[in-house]
Parts: structure tokens; C-alpha cells; sequence
């Protein structure tokens, strides 16, 4: 220490040791003042939208002649995930499985594709200003370079598949992806994951399906794509359209996969009432499961407040924030939360009990995990999505563009409703208005 240095602290210790009673009191008094103000809230920084862009010259432009007519829909559901593309304000973005919704008919709910030759594609997006710009995008397709498409795979599996109106059954496709989350690997391949599976997905960077992992015992056969059952049999339990959701890469290079809701298990009243649902780490060097985790959403009145139907609750997103740690967001369509966990290797539950769809109660049947001896993630809140003004609803994907800011993408569904009236008597849409939008969030204490 030079005796400059010395000399300014103990000038320091004699100022602070004359300071009058009158002005420490002062100064407390401050400092108590502080403390009791209102804490710093989250708050949208930027918010960005992407402008129209025909549905139709879209994917010709990609794979020429795949969609004969979009009847009117335009680019849309590429809020199934947002990931940083390593150039400020660009990221990858993927768009689900096309328009789809849902009319009723003779009583019973059927499962709609008004764009039956969609193709889903990774989409890079550029935000500047308050627009959302495409830069690119790669077609997602099969090892002889046809789309996958975005049909339904199995019958007696998954929901049946009809044209807009509900009035003509569609094929079943066993290539067909339900893609939502994306990340893209170091040697410049991306990885998604899959409702339909549920499956994780590994595409290389021109975007042909390089393998698709899923459940053991899921016998999907007739794929122009190799297939490996690699992922607990116990996946196959999934809620209909409610498979993966959520996917991260941790800094080493594993992945983590999350359920997006709790599994059907044993049946569905029990995983529609639920709080449980589950994450998965794989390794791409092993190509296998590595550790499973027990996560426990919080009350869906907490998340949502005057929501009461647990059903409605969702994983939609997950984000490595370095080392084991990750942002998990847990959702309803019109509120959402985003919590802190670690990955802790004790509360591994891959291979146990757990996994064997015989064993009663189910984990998800149990009302309180923990106490039954299950280990749970423990988590802790980082912002809550729903105090915050101007983000929009049904926020899918998340992520971390630097140690205090989020970007936010919701998944529009390509503008789409359910119903009858969700085309015109010429069968075109009847646009919901919802736009696409990146909005991005300033945390005060960051993460």
C-alpha cells in the first residue's frame, strides 16, 4: 500500500468519526427511506413486429410447389422458440406445425391443417427498430430432401388430421414433426424437439433430418429418416399435443428437454390435475438420456391469477443460464412466470420407479412429490411475466440476451381460430389480428 494510500484512509476514519449525531441521524433516516421504496420492476425495453409475409410464397419459396394455397394465411407460429444467433438483435427462431385448429362436429372436436403441405422451417429473424425481419430460412426435410410436413404421425396415436372445414379426412405422415423448440450446436447443426413423439430431433444445418429420438416402444415405422428409440418408454404417456415444449443446451454441450405438461399417467383425469411434470438431460455424445428431473409447476391461481383449471398449465420454455442452472417458463395462454432451477445430480430420478408406468400412485398422482421421497427442483422466481405491461400473450420461446435482458417471442398460431368461422363462406382466413412480436424485458436484479 503507498503512504498516499494510507494517508486517504485514515483521513477517511478521522472525517467519519466527527460526523455530528445530527447528520448520522439524517443519513439513516435516508437509507430507511430507500429501503422502503417501491423495488425496481421488470420492464419491456423494445418491442418489434413481424409484418406480413404470404403463407404460400413463403414455403414455394423455400420448397417450390409445396403449398397450392394458404387461403390467405400468412407466416406465422415462428414464436415456438427463439435462440441467439451470435449477431446483436438476430436469432433462430421455428415455427410449429402450420395453421391448425379445431372445429366440432357431430359433438366431437376435429383436429384441422388448412395448409395441409406446410413445411416447418428454422427461421432467422433480424430485429431492428420495431420490426421483425426474416434473413433466412431452412426447410426442415427428410434424407431423400422432401418436407416433413407438419401431419399428425400415428392412427390411434395421435389426433386425426382434416382439411379446413373439418369435412375431409387427411393422411397420416410418419416424417411429420410438431417442432418447437430450437438450439443450434456448435458444428453449425440444430437440434429440435417434437410434440408428436415426443422427440428430440437432430437436423443438420441445411436442414435434413439426421436422426429423430423416441420413446422405446414407440414403433414408428415408414419414415424416409432414421429413427432411434433412445427416450424413456415412459414418454410415451404424453398428453395429445402436449409433448416436448421446451428445449436448452447447456454450456457443455448436453441438451435439456422439457414435458411441456404432466404425462397421462395412469390416466388422463390424473395428468390433467397434476402439478408434476418432468425434464430430461441428453447427451449428444452419448446419444442417450442421462438424468431425468421431477418439476413441480406452482398453484395455476398463482400463475394465472383467476385461472382455476390446472390443465392449463405449460412448460413452454427452457434457457441454460450457465453452468446447471436454467430459466424455466411456466405458463398459461394468457400469463406466465419464469423461474431459476438447478440441475441438481441428486435429484436424478431416470431409471427408477418412476419410470415404470406400473407403479401406483403414479409421480403423478402423488399431491406432494417431496414428501413421498421424490426429489423436486427446487426454483426460485426471476420475474413474473404477468405484472409486467405491453408483453403480449402466449409467450413460447425465451431467451437470454445478455445478464439483465430477456427477449420474449409469442407463438401467434399463424393468426388462426378455432371454429367454424375461422374462414370465410370462400374459405379464407378470418385473421385474429394477433401479430407476431419480439418484445425485449430489462430485469432489475438480472439473472
Amino acid at each position: 500500500m503507498s503512504p498516499y494510500a494510507a494517508g486517504r484512509r485514515r483521513v477517511h476514519r478521522s472525517v467519519a468519526a466527527v460526523v455530528p449525531l445530527a447528520v448520522a441521524a439524517a443519513l439513516l433516516s435516508a437509507r430507511s427511506a430507500d429501503a422502503s421504496a417501491p423495488a425496481a420492476q421488470a420492464e419491456v425495453v423494445g418491442t418489434a413486429t413481424l409484418g406480413d409475409v404470404p403463407l404460400g410464397a413463403f414455403s414455394n419459396g423455400l420448397l417450390p410447389g409445396t403449398v397450392a394455397d394458404d387461403r390467405g394465411v400468412d407466416l406465422g407460429g415462428i414464436g415456438s422458440d427463439i435462440y441467439p444467433a451470435g449477431r446483436k438483435g438476430e436469432f433462430w427462431t421455428v415455427t410449429d406445425r402450420g395453421p391448425n385448429g379445431q372445429i366440432k362436429v357431430t359433438g366431437s372436436k376435429r383436429r384441422t391443417f388448412p395448409v395441409p403441405g406446410f413445411d416447418p422451417a428454422i427461421v432467422r429473424i433480424k430485429v431492428t427498430g420495431d420490426t421483425v425481419r426474416v434473413l433466412r430460412a431452412v426447410p426442415i426435410t427428410t434424407s431423400s430432401g422432401k418436407p416433413v410436413t407438419g401431419l399428425p404421425n400415428q392412427a390411434g396415436r395421435d389426433e386425426a388430421p382434416y382439411s379446413y372445414d373439418a369435412r375431409t379426412a387427411l393422411s397420416y405422415d410418419p416424417n411429420g414433426l410438431d417442432t418447437e423448440g430450437v438450439v443450434r450446436a456448435a458444428d453449425g447443426s440444430f437440434w429440435l424437439i417434437d410434440e408428436y413423439g415426443p422427440s428430440l430431433v437432430h437436423v443438420s444445418a441445411r436442414g435434413e433430418v439426421l436422426t429423430r429420438y423416441v420413446p422405446r416402444g414407440l414403433n414408428l415405422t415408414g419414415t424416409d429418416y432414421p429413427v432411434v428409440e433412445a427416450l424413456p418408454a415412459v414418454l410415451l404417456h404424453r398428453k395429445v399435443n402436449r409433448g416436448f415444449e421446451g428445449l436448452a443446451q447447456l454450456p457443455g454441450g448436453d441438451l435439456v428437454m422439457a414435458l411441456q405438461s404432466p404425462l397421462s399417467l395412469p390416466d388422463t383425469g390424473a395428468g390433467e390435475a397434476s402439478l408434476t411434470t418432468r425434464l430430461l438431460r441428453f447427451s449428444p455424445k452419448r446419444k442417450a438420456v442421462t438424468a431425468e428431473y421431477a418439476y413441480r409447476f406452482d398453484p395455476v391461481g398463482v400463475v394465472d391469477p383467476g385461472e382455476d383449471d390446472t390443465s392449463e398449465l405449460k412448460i413452454s420454455s427452457v434457457v441454460a443460464v450457465g453452468g446447471d442452472r436454467l430459466l424455466v417458463e411456466e405458463r398459461t395462454d394468457r400469463a406466465a412466470r419464469l423461474q431459476v432451477v438447478r440441475l441438481d445430480r441428486k435429484a436424478d430420478i431416470l431409471g427408477g420407479r418412476w419410470d415404470d408406468d406400473t407403479t401406483s400412485p403414479s409421480l403423478e398422482q402423488l399431491a406432494d412429490p417431496a414428501a413421498s421421497g421424490v426429489p423436486v427442483l427446487a426454483k426460485r422466481l426471476a420475474v413474473d411475466l404477468g405484472t409486467v405491461a405491453d408483453v403480449p400473450g402466449k409467450i413460447e420461446g425465451v431467451a437470454r440476451v445478455d445478464h439483465d435482458t430477456l427477449a420474449l417471442i409469442n407463438d401467434n398460431d399463424f393468426g388462426m381460430t378455432d371454429g367454424a368461422g375461422a374462414f370465410d363462406a370462400q374459405g379464407r382466413l378470418v385473421d385474429s389480428g394477433i401479430e407476431t412480436k419480439v418484445v425485449h424485458v430489462r430485469l432489475p436484479r438480472g439473472i
